[in-house]
């Protein structure tokens, strides 16, 4: 699809999320292979309605700087399997105790801990072994997807998401500081949109200033994607989210919304948008889709 002047976003990431499923489905081992538990599970959280923002970043990144997004779609469901791999080990009882997500009961409630800390783990591996896999990419460089492959590792490992999340559990219920509140929200959800549109762009072949240009508005727009959610864990729908509200405050969780208040988050998202927006004032038409999703990010409800 090339976004024009009439380009809707609503029609762009049904049309983005169906191709990410339909590629999701084939990758995948089927539930009648090996232990079928395990695949149940699996399955069970990454087609639980997730919104596959994170692989629709890392195609339209691609766009953006003229390539077919068609080449990339293993990467692009590798950082899903990644996304999903983190929600199913949050919602664990060691750590955000969470019984539903997306409208349904998390894994561990239905599967048992045990089995969703391994489809989590399942999820995890299975993400580098798509990225392996070359004869489903034929037509990149084995040195370019080694580099990415990389870079994807450390936006997942302790210098990016689970840095972030350590961060996060151990400050809870103890005093924490503008900067610290920062640095836990670009590690722990900023980092992986962050490198979504890192490894859409490489990929692409982008240029050093274009690669600049995205790697800026996925560092803002992932800190006012989870301002957004801060907002919304306070505010938001219980019926829209499908999981409940309020559960930071009960855990004594760090939040834009504890420090600065509403008003004061709602205002810095905003200001993170307009920069994002800013950062991609070089490209042109195709980078429609993400200019739309930048601001979708401050209207979303759920």
């Amino acid at each position: 699809m090339k976004p024009n002047d009439g380009f809707s976003l609503k029609e762009y990431l049904v049309e983005r999320k169906a191709l990410i499923d339909r590629a999701l489905a084939g990758y995948l081992p089927g539930e009648g292979n090996g232990q079928p538990v395990i695949f149940q599970a699996v399955r069970y959280s990454l087609f639980a309605g997730g919104k596959r923002l994170r692989p629709i970043l890392c195609l339209a990144a691609a766009e953006a700087v003229g390539r077919e997004a068609g080449a990339l779609l293993p990467v692009a469901c590798a950082l899903e399997l990644i996304h999903t791999y983190s929600l199913i080990h949050d919602d664990l009882p060691a750590m955000d105790n969470d019984d539903y997500r997306r409208g349904r009961l998390t894994s561990h409630k239905v599967f048992g801990e045990g089995i969703a800390i391994l489809a989590g783990d399942a999820l995890l591996t299975e993400a580098f072994r798509l990225l392996t896999r070359r004869e489903l990419m034929p037509g990149i460089s084995p040195e370019l997807l080694l580099h990415v492959t990389g870079e994807i590792a450390e936006a997942a490992g302790y210098f990016g998401m689970i840095g972030g999340q350590v961060l996060d559990v151990r400050s809870e219920g103890e005093p924490v500081d503008l900067e610290t509140l920062h640095l836990i929200h670009r590690l722990k959800t900023g980092a992986l949109i962050r490198v979504s549109l890192r490894a859409g762009a490489i990929l692409a072949g982008a240029a050093g200033t274009e690669l600049a240009s995205l790697s800026d508005y996925g560092c803002q727009i992932g800190l006012a994607f989870q301002i957004a959610d801060d907002i919304l864990n306070v505010e938001g729908d219980r019926a829209l989210l499908g999981k409940g509200t309020g559960s930071d405050a009960a855990r004594g969780k760090v939040t834009f919304p504890a420090l600065l208040g509403i008003e004061a988050s709602r205002a810095r998202a905003e200001a993170l948008i307009i920069e994002a927006l800013a950062a991609l004032a070089s490209f042109d038409d195709r980078a429609a889709p993400l200019r739309a999703i930048a601001r979708y990010i401050l209207v979303r409800n759920s």
